[in-house]
């Protein structure tokens, strides 16, 4: 499925999709995190048969993968616990930038707490998935919010939210993961100023990759591999983050508290003692900020 169509997905998004299926139907039990409604919604000719032939994809190799699929299955278990955990305290707004083929509104059909669900993403794409959501039987029910933003055109965001129907005086967790790479610096930027001018207690979950030199030796040609795979889909990397680095830009974005959560600590988390050996491959860091 190309990203070179515009009412289509992104490449990017199609693959974490289906990495985050492949860690199911590759990986032994415990899974770190479930999701199959992605690639019924990745898959809308059938590729993904009973005979599993999208996993004969170059880039659904179970072995040369495995770091790549378990760092997106573990940031997908830490940004939905992260809700849940806010939603437990009375967060009612969540808000996902660049939300591609994310599921949670699928695999949760009431969400916890009168959660309102937020997905902002260029106008072709989504609407290409609204209407696999309705072809599949899911439909796009009113607690869910699908917000086209043409960014390239300058549409603002938060205006978009607002109208509809988000509430900018309430606190939410807002949550940008695997995207600040593709954008400039001076756009991240912009992202971290707009959210800390959201509702005190609103809290951002941004995810960033590191320069090649923190990497741990045996990933940086993961990375090399990874960078070239994502310049000939049109979406090559572009900003790359110390850890000072991130956390300076939200301090002056006006965050209140900033943390940075490295990904190897997500790695001892879920992955220690994995009989498989399965582990997450260094490269990819996190941001929580709270306004």
């Amino acid at each position: 499925m190309s990203g070179s169509d515009p009412a289509e997905p992104d490449n990017t998004a199609v693959r974490t999709a289906l990495w985050r299926a492949l860690h199911l139907a590759a990986d032994p039990p415990p899974h770190v995190f479930r999701d199959e409604i992605g690639l019924q919604l990745a898959d809308p000719d059938g590729r993904a048969d009973p005979d599993g032939r999208w996993r004969q994809r170059p880039d659904m190799d179970p072995a040369g993968t495995a770091g790549f699929r378990a760092a997106i299955v573990a940031r997908a278990r830490w940004v939905e616990e992260l809700v849940d955990e806010r939603a437990a305290q009375g967060v009612d707004q969540y808000v996902l930038l660049g939300a591609g083929l994310d599921s949670f509104a699928q695999r949760r059909p009431q969400p916890p707490g009168g959660l309102r669900v937020f997905e902002v993403d260029r106008p072709g794409p989504q609407q290409w998935k609204r209407d696999r959501l309705t072809a599949l039987g899911h439909g796009v029910p009113d607690w869910l919010r699908l917000v086209p933003v043409d960014f390239e055109r300058g549409e603002d965001w938060l205006e978009r939210l607002a109208a509809a129907g988000f509430d900018p005086g309430r606190r939410a967790v807002v949550a940008s993961v695997g995207v600040s790479m593709y954008l400039s610096e001076d756009a991240t930027r912009d992202v971290l100023r707009e959210v800390a001018g959201l509702a005190p207690g609103t809290t951002l979950a941004m995810s960033f990759l590191l320069p090649a030199d923190l990497l741990d030796p045996a990933d940086r040609a993961g990375l090399r591999t990874s960078g070239e795979g994502a310049r000939r889909a049109g979406t090559p990397f572009r900003s790359f983050y110390t850890p000072g680095r991130m956390l300076d830009l939200a301090r002056e974005a006006g965050f209140r508290e900033v943390a940075h959560l490295p990904g190897r600590a997500l790695a001892a988390r879920w992955f220690t003692d994995r009989p498989d050996g399965l582990r997450p491959s260094s490269g990819e860091d996190f941001l929580l900020a709270t306004v």
